[in-house]
């Protein structure tokens, strides 16, 4: 066991089955191979978030589906690179608590060494539902207890008002199975029915899936129609239905949507701090060429906040496939004076 050069080898000799999530900007599956070249330093991290990498390992002995799951907070470098250091003390305590018996319960002892854990953290609980759901999913586990009340809700069988019997964690259950042709008709026939309570919990685990284009429509129908309420909407609802289409950006449909989007917020100068966040932080996929990263960081200028400017522009510029296209705009030579001067903020001590 001293010889443990990797997370992944610290898995592989104790037996077990495992997958590996990015768990920090929204859910994502990271392929084994995928990960053993994040972990050899081969390719920096894909998703970073705040400067780390969220990690999500689920992992079980083949006579046992029910996986146990690590959740683990590592360091990157400025290129996105894994501290290998960080990951070699996270591998050192596992080994100490727990030896090559990763599947044992711990006892009273272990379980502290385990919580002193520096590299654990706690994901929010709704990462939490929908991750738990894939998971039962994935090792042919039940659906939780909440499946069938969600799916009766959805079906249209009680009132759209009569949602206070809908778990979350039901609505999870739900969205990881829209790969079905039949949850999907449903979904369809739902979407515009459904009150805020349930809207907001189903968008965020929507922004997990890959949404079929009469999905990825009625949602953007959603959006607009709010948007254009007489009654006030507040820019938090509209940006939980933006974040469902999180998973499906590089859609057409999508990148229409958010370019338009922001197009219009250019015309009028502005744009929520919300749906400028979640563009961001949930919809960088969407952006594919210099153009569209521009028109994006002129209009944060355009709102005159620098701290939220800066703060965008560091997440943007720390994600590896965005990193070329945002060292073309600062290079361009018809940036605005208000964006050279916000990004040379940035570089000022």
């Amino acid at each position: 066991m001293n010889t443990i050069s990797s997370i992944s080898e610290l898995l592989k000799l104790s037996g077990s089955q495992y997958r590996v999530f990015d768990i920090g900007r929204k859910i994502d599956k990271l392929s084994k191979d995928s990960f053993t070249k994040i972990e050899a330093n081969q390719i920096p991290y894909p998703y970073p978030s705040q400067g780390h990498a969220f990690i999500a390992i689920a992992f079980w002995q083949k006579q046992n589906s029910s996986p146990y799951l690590w959740f683990v907070k590592i360091p990157l470098d400025e290129r996105g690179l894994l501290n290998l250091v960080a990951r070699d003390h996270f591998i050192a305590i596992i080994v100490e608590a727990l030896g090559a018996e990763l599947s044992t319960a711990p006892n009273e002892q272990q379980e502290a060494l385990l919580k002193s854990n520096p590299y654990h953290f706690t994901p929010p609980q709704y990462k939490l539902a929908y991750l738990n759901s894939l998971i039962s999913l994935e090792t042919k586990n039940n659906s939780s207890q909440y499946f069938s009340g969600a799916l009766s809700y959805l079906s249209g069988e009680k009132s759209w008002q009569d949602y206070h019997s809908v778990g979350v964690q039901g609505l999870n259950d739900f969205a990881v199975r829209l790969s079905a042709k039949e949850i999907q008709k449903i979904m369809v026939s739902a979407l515009p029915q459904l009150p805020s309570p349930v809207l907001k919990p189903l968008c965020s685990a929507l922004e997990n899936v890959k949404l079929s284009v009469d999905i990825i429509d009625k949602l953007i129908a959603a959006f607009k129609l709010r948007e254009s309420a007489e009654d006030e909407v507040s820019s938090a609802e509209l940006s939980f239905i933006l974040r469902s289409l999180s998973s499906s950006c590089e859609h057409p449909h999508v990148v229409i949507f958010i370019d338009s989007l922001i197009k219009q917020s250019s015309a009028a100068q502005s744009i929520s701090e919300e749906i400028a966040i979640v563009i961001a932080g949930r919809c960088w996929q969407v952006f594919t060429n210099e153009p569209q990263i521009m028109s994006f960081l002129e209009l944060l200028v355009a709102q005159h906040d620098i701290a939220v400017f800066q703060a965008i522009f560091k997440d943007l510029v720390a994600v590896p496939a965005l990193r070329p296209l945002i060292f073309q705009c600062m290079r361009a030579p018809n940036r605005s004076d208000e964006l050279s001067k916000a990004i040379g903020m940035l570089f000022q001590r």
